[in-house]
């Protein structure tokens, strides 16, 4: 049997075992584990083997635990919602400024956690009510929370992209600091986006009323203000302290969870419960991440013991005769469609040892490529009818939100991602200029 029937054949059982429910580092590490086995015998157990012990001594690692803590310590604690509070007070007069301000809100949480899903919850849970009950068209801000929630996936400290870089062997330094302006560029395409929409149609986003501004003492309006300065602090001190050199990686996660536990002793928020649910769903969500990350690391053994990106390069660059940018469109335009079906770190794994090695032979920076990865994974998140953060948001969503209300929702942002995307291939030093100006100091 030739390799390249046997990496189909490997890539199909994967993708039916994914369908049957298995959880997924048990699909991929069954059919990595079972191909290598049958393809090297017994000395094919050496592969998982080895792939454990190359993921326990990844010291980037340590990362994970300390960034997620971080930011389900600043939810747990409450911290989240003053923070919006901020936002709803001094945005509240602009026509769509809560609107505005849940984005700024994304922005920070992002900076904080890493994960889409806890601006997910916080945004369903915080702002989607509130700007419910001042009126706001229900379709533009489901539409707002998902795109904002969105961006804890690209923006630094983002854990999707610490996971690319154990998959791809990059610098995860790099990979933040590669995703830091393309995040904030497309922040700020959503406020443009949603303060244009509502200078059109003003009904969709009406101001806070002009007694209730009045009411509140510019004293107590200064006052809320110190709820943004603790989330500044905890990014300056974590982020700052890196890219000034004084902190290596593993440490600025150290020095984030640290001030996070910080900032809720302070407030008076850190309590028996608050840290036992902190505790509890870190330890979850980062088991997870390392059983992923160790099937990945199994299933790219045996991809690349079988030299399967060799063959797909022959197939799309000698047998279909494909210039280096149509494959790349062609593999982005995989991960729309593995999108409706599956989360971003499934997608991940499953073509990760495939594409990656592909990227480097046809000459792309794969730190680029990452933040490719990374936004087209957020425009499959959002994408019918399948879509991860559709469901997810019609779990969290009020009852007076329906499934199509959420489909309707995300087409406008869906656009405005594809001009972020387009944006990033045509002009790749948006995203490399920073870590170029950082690692070569």
């Amino acid at each position: 049997m030739s390799y390249e029937a046997i990496a189909i054949i490997m890539f199909a059982s994967m993708l039916l075992m994914l369908l049957t429910g298995q959880r997924v580092f048990a699909a991929i590490g069954v059919v990595s584990t079972v191909a290598a086995l049958l393809l090297w015998g017994e000395g094919g157990v050496e592969m998982p083997f080895t792939a454990a012990f190359k993921l326990f001594k990844w010291y980037p690692l340590l990362t994970l635990p300390l960034f997620i803590y971080m930011g389900y310590i600043l939810s747990e604690s409450g911290i989240a919602d003053d923070l919006y509070r901020m936002f709803h007070v001094w945005f509240g007069g602009l026509k769509g400024g809560l609107a505005v301000g849940t984005i700024g809100l994304m922005v920070v949480i992002s900076a904080m956690n890493g994960l889409s899903v806890a601006g997910m919850a916080i945004g369903a849970t915080i702002a989607l009510p509130e700007m419910l009950r001042r009126g706001y068209d229900k379709v533009m801000i489901t539409g707002v929370v998902q795109a904002g929630s969105s961006l804890g996936i690209l923006v630094p400290p983002s854990v999707v992209l610490v996971l690319y870089g154990m998959i791809a062997r990059e610098s995860v330094g790099k990979l933040w600091l590669a995703g830091a302006l393309p995040g904030l560029m497309m922040a700020a395409l959503f406020i443009i986006y949603i303060v244009i929409r509502c200078r059109l149609q003003p009904h969709l986003g009406p101001t806070v009323s002009e007694e209730e501004i009045k009411e509140m003492p510019m004293a107590e309006k200064l006052r809320l203000l110190r709820a943004g300065i603790i989330p500044f602090l905890i990014f300056f001190f974590m982020t700052g302290l890196f890219v000034m050199g004084v902190t290596s990686l593993v440490e600025s996660s150290a020095v984030g969870a640290t001030a996070a536990t910080l900032a809720a002793l302070v407030r008076r928020r850190l309590n028996r419960k608050v840290m036992e649910e902190t505790v509890r769903k870190t330890l979850g969500i980062s088991c997870m991440f390392m059983w992923i990350i160790l099937a990945a690391l199994c299933f790219g053994a045996v991809f690349d013991g079988i030299g399967a990106a060799r063959a797909i390069e022959t197939l799309f660059i000698t047998n279909w005769n494909l210039t280096p940018w149509e494959v790349l469109i062609m593999m982005q335009l995989s991960y729309l469609f593995m999108g409706m079906f599956l989360d971003d770190t499934a997608m991940l794994v499953i073509v990760a040892p495939l594409y990656v090695p592909l990227v480097k032979i046809l000459g792309f920076d794969p730190v680029w490529y990452g933040v490719l990865y990374t936004i087209t994974c957020q425009i499959a998140y959002m994408t019918p009818p399948f879509g991860y953060n559709l469901f997810l948001m019609r779990a969290m969503a009020p009852p007076e939100i329906s499934l199509m209300d959420i489909y309707r929702s995300i087409t406008p942002f869906v656009l405005v991602m594809i001009v972020a995307l387009i944006l990033v291939m045509a002009f790749p030093q948006i995203a490399l200029w920073l870590p170029g100006q950082i690692y070569t100091r």
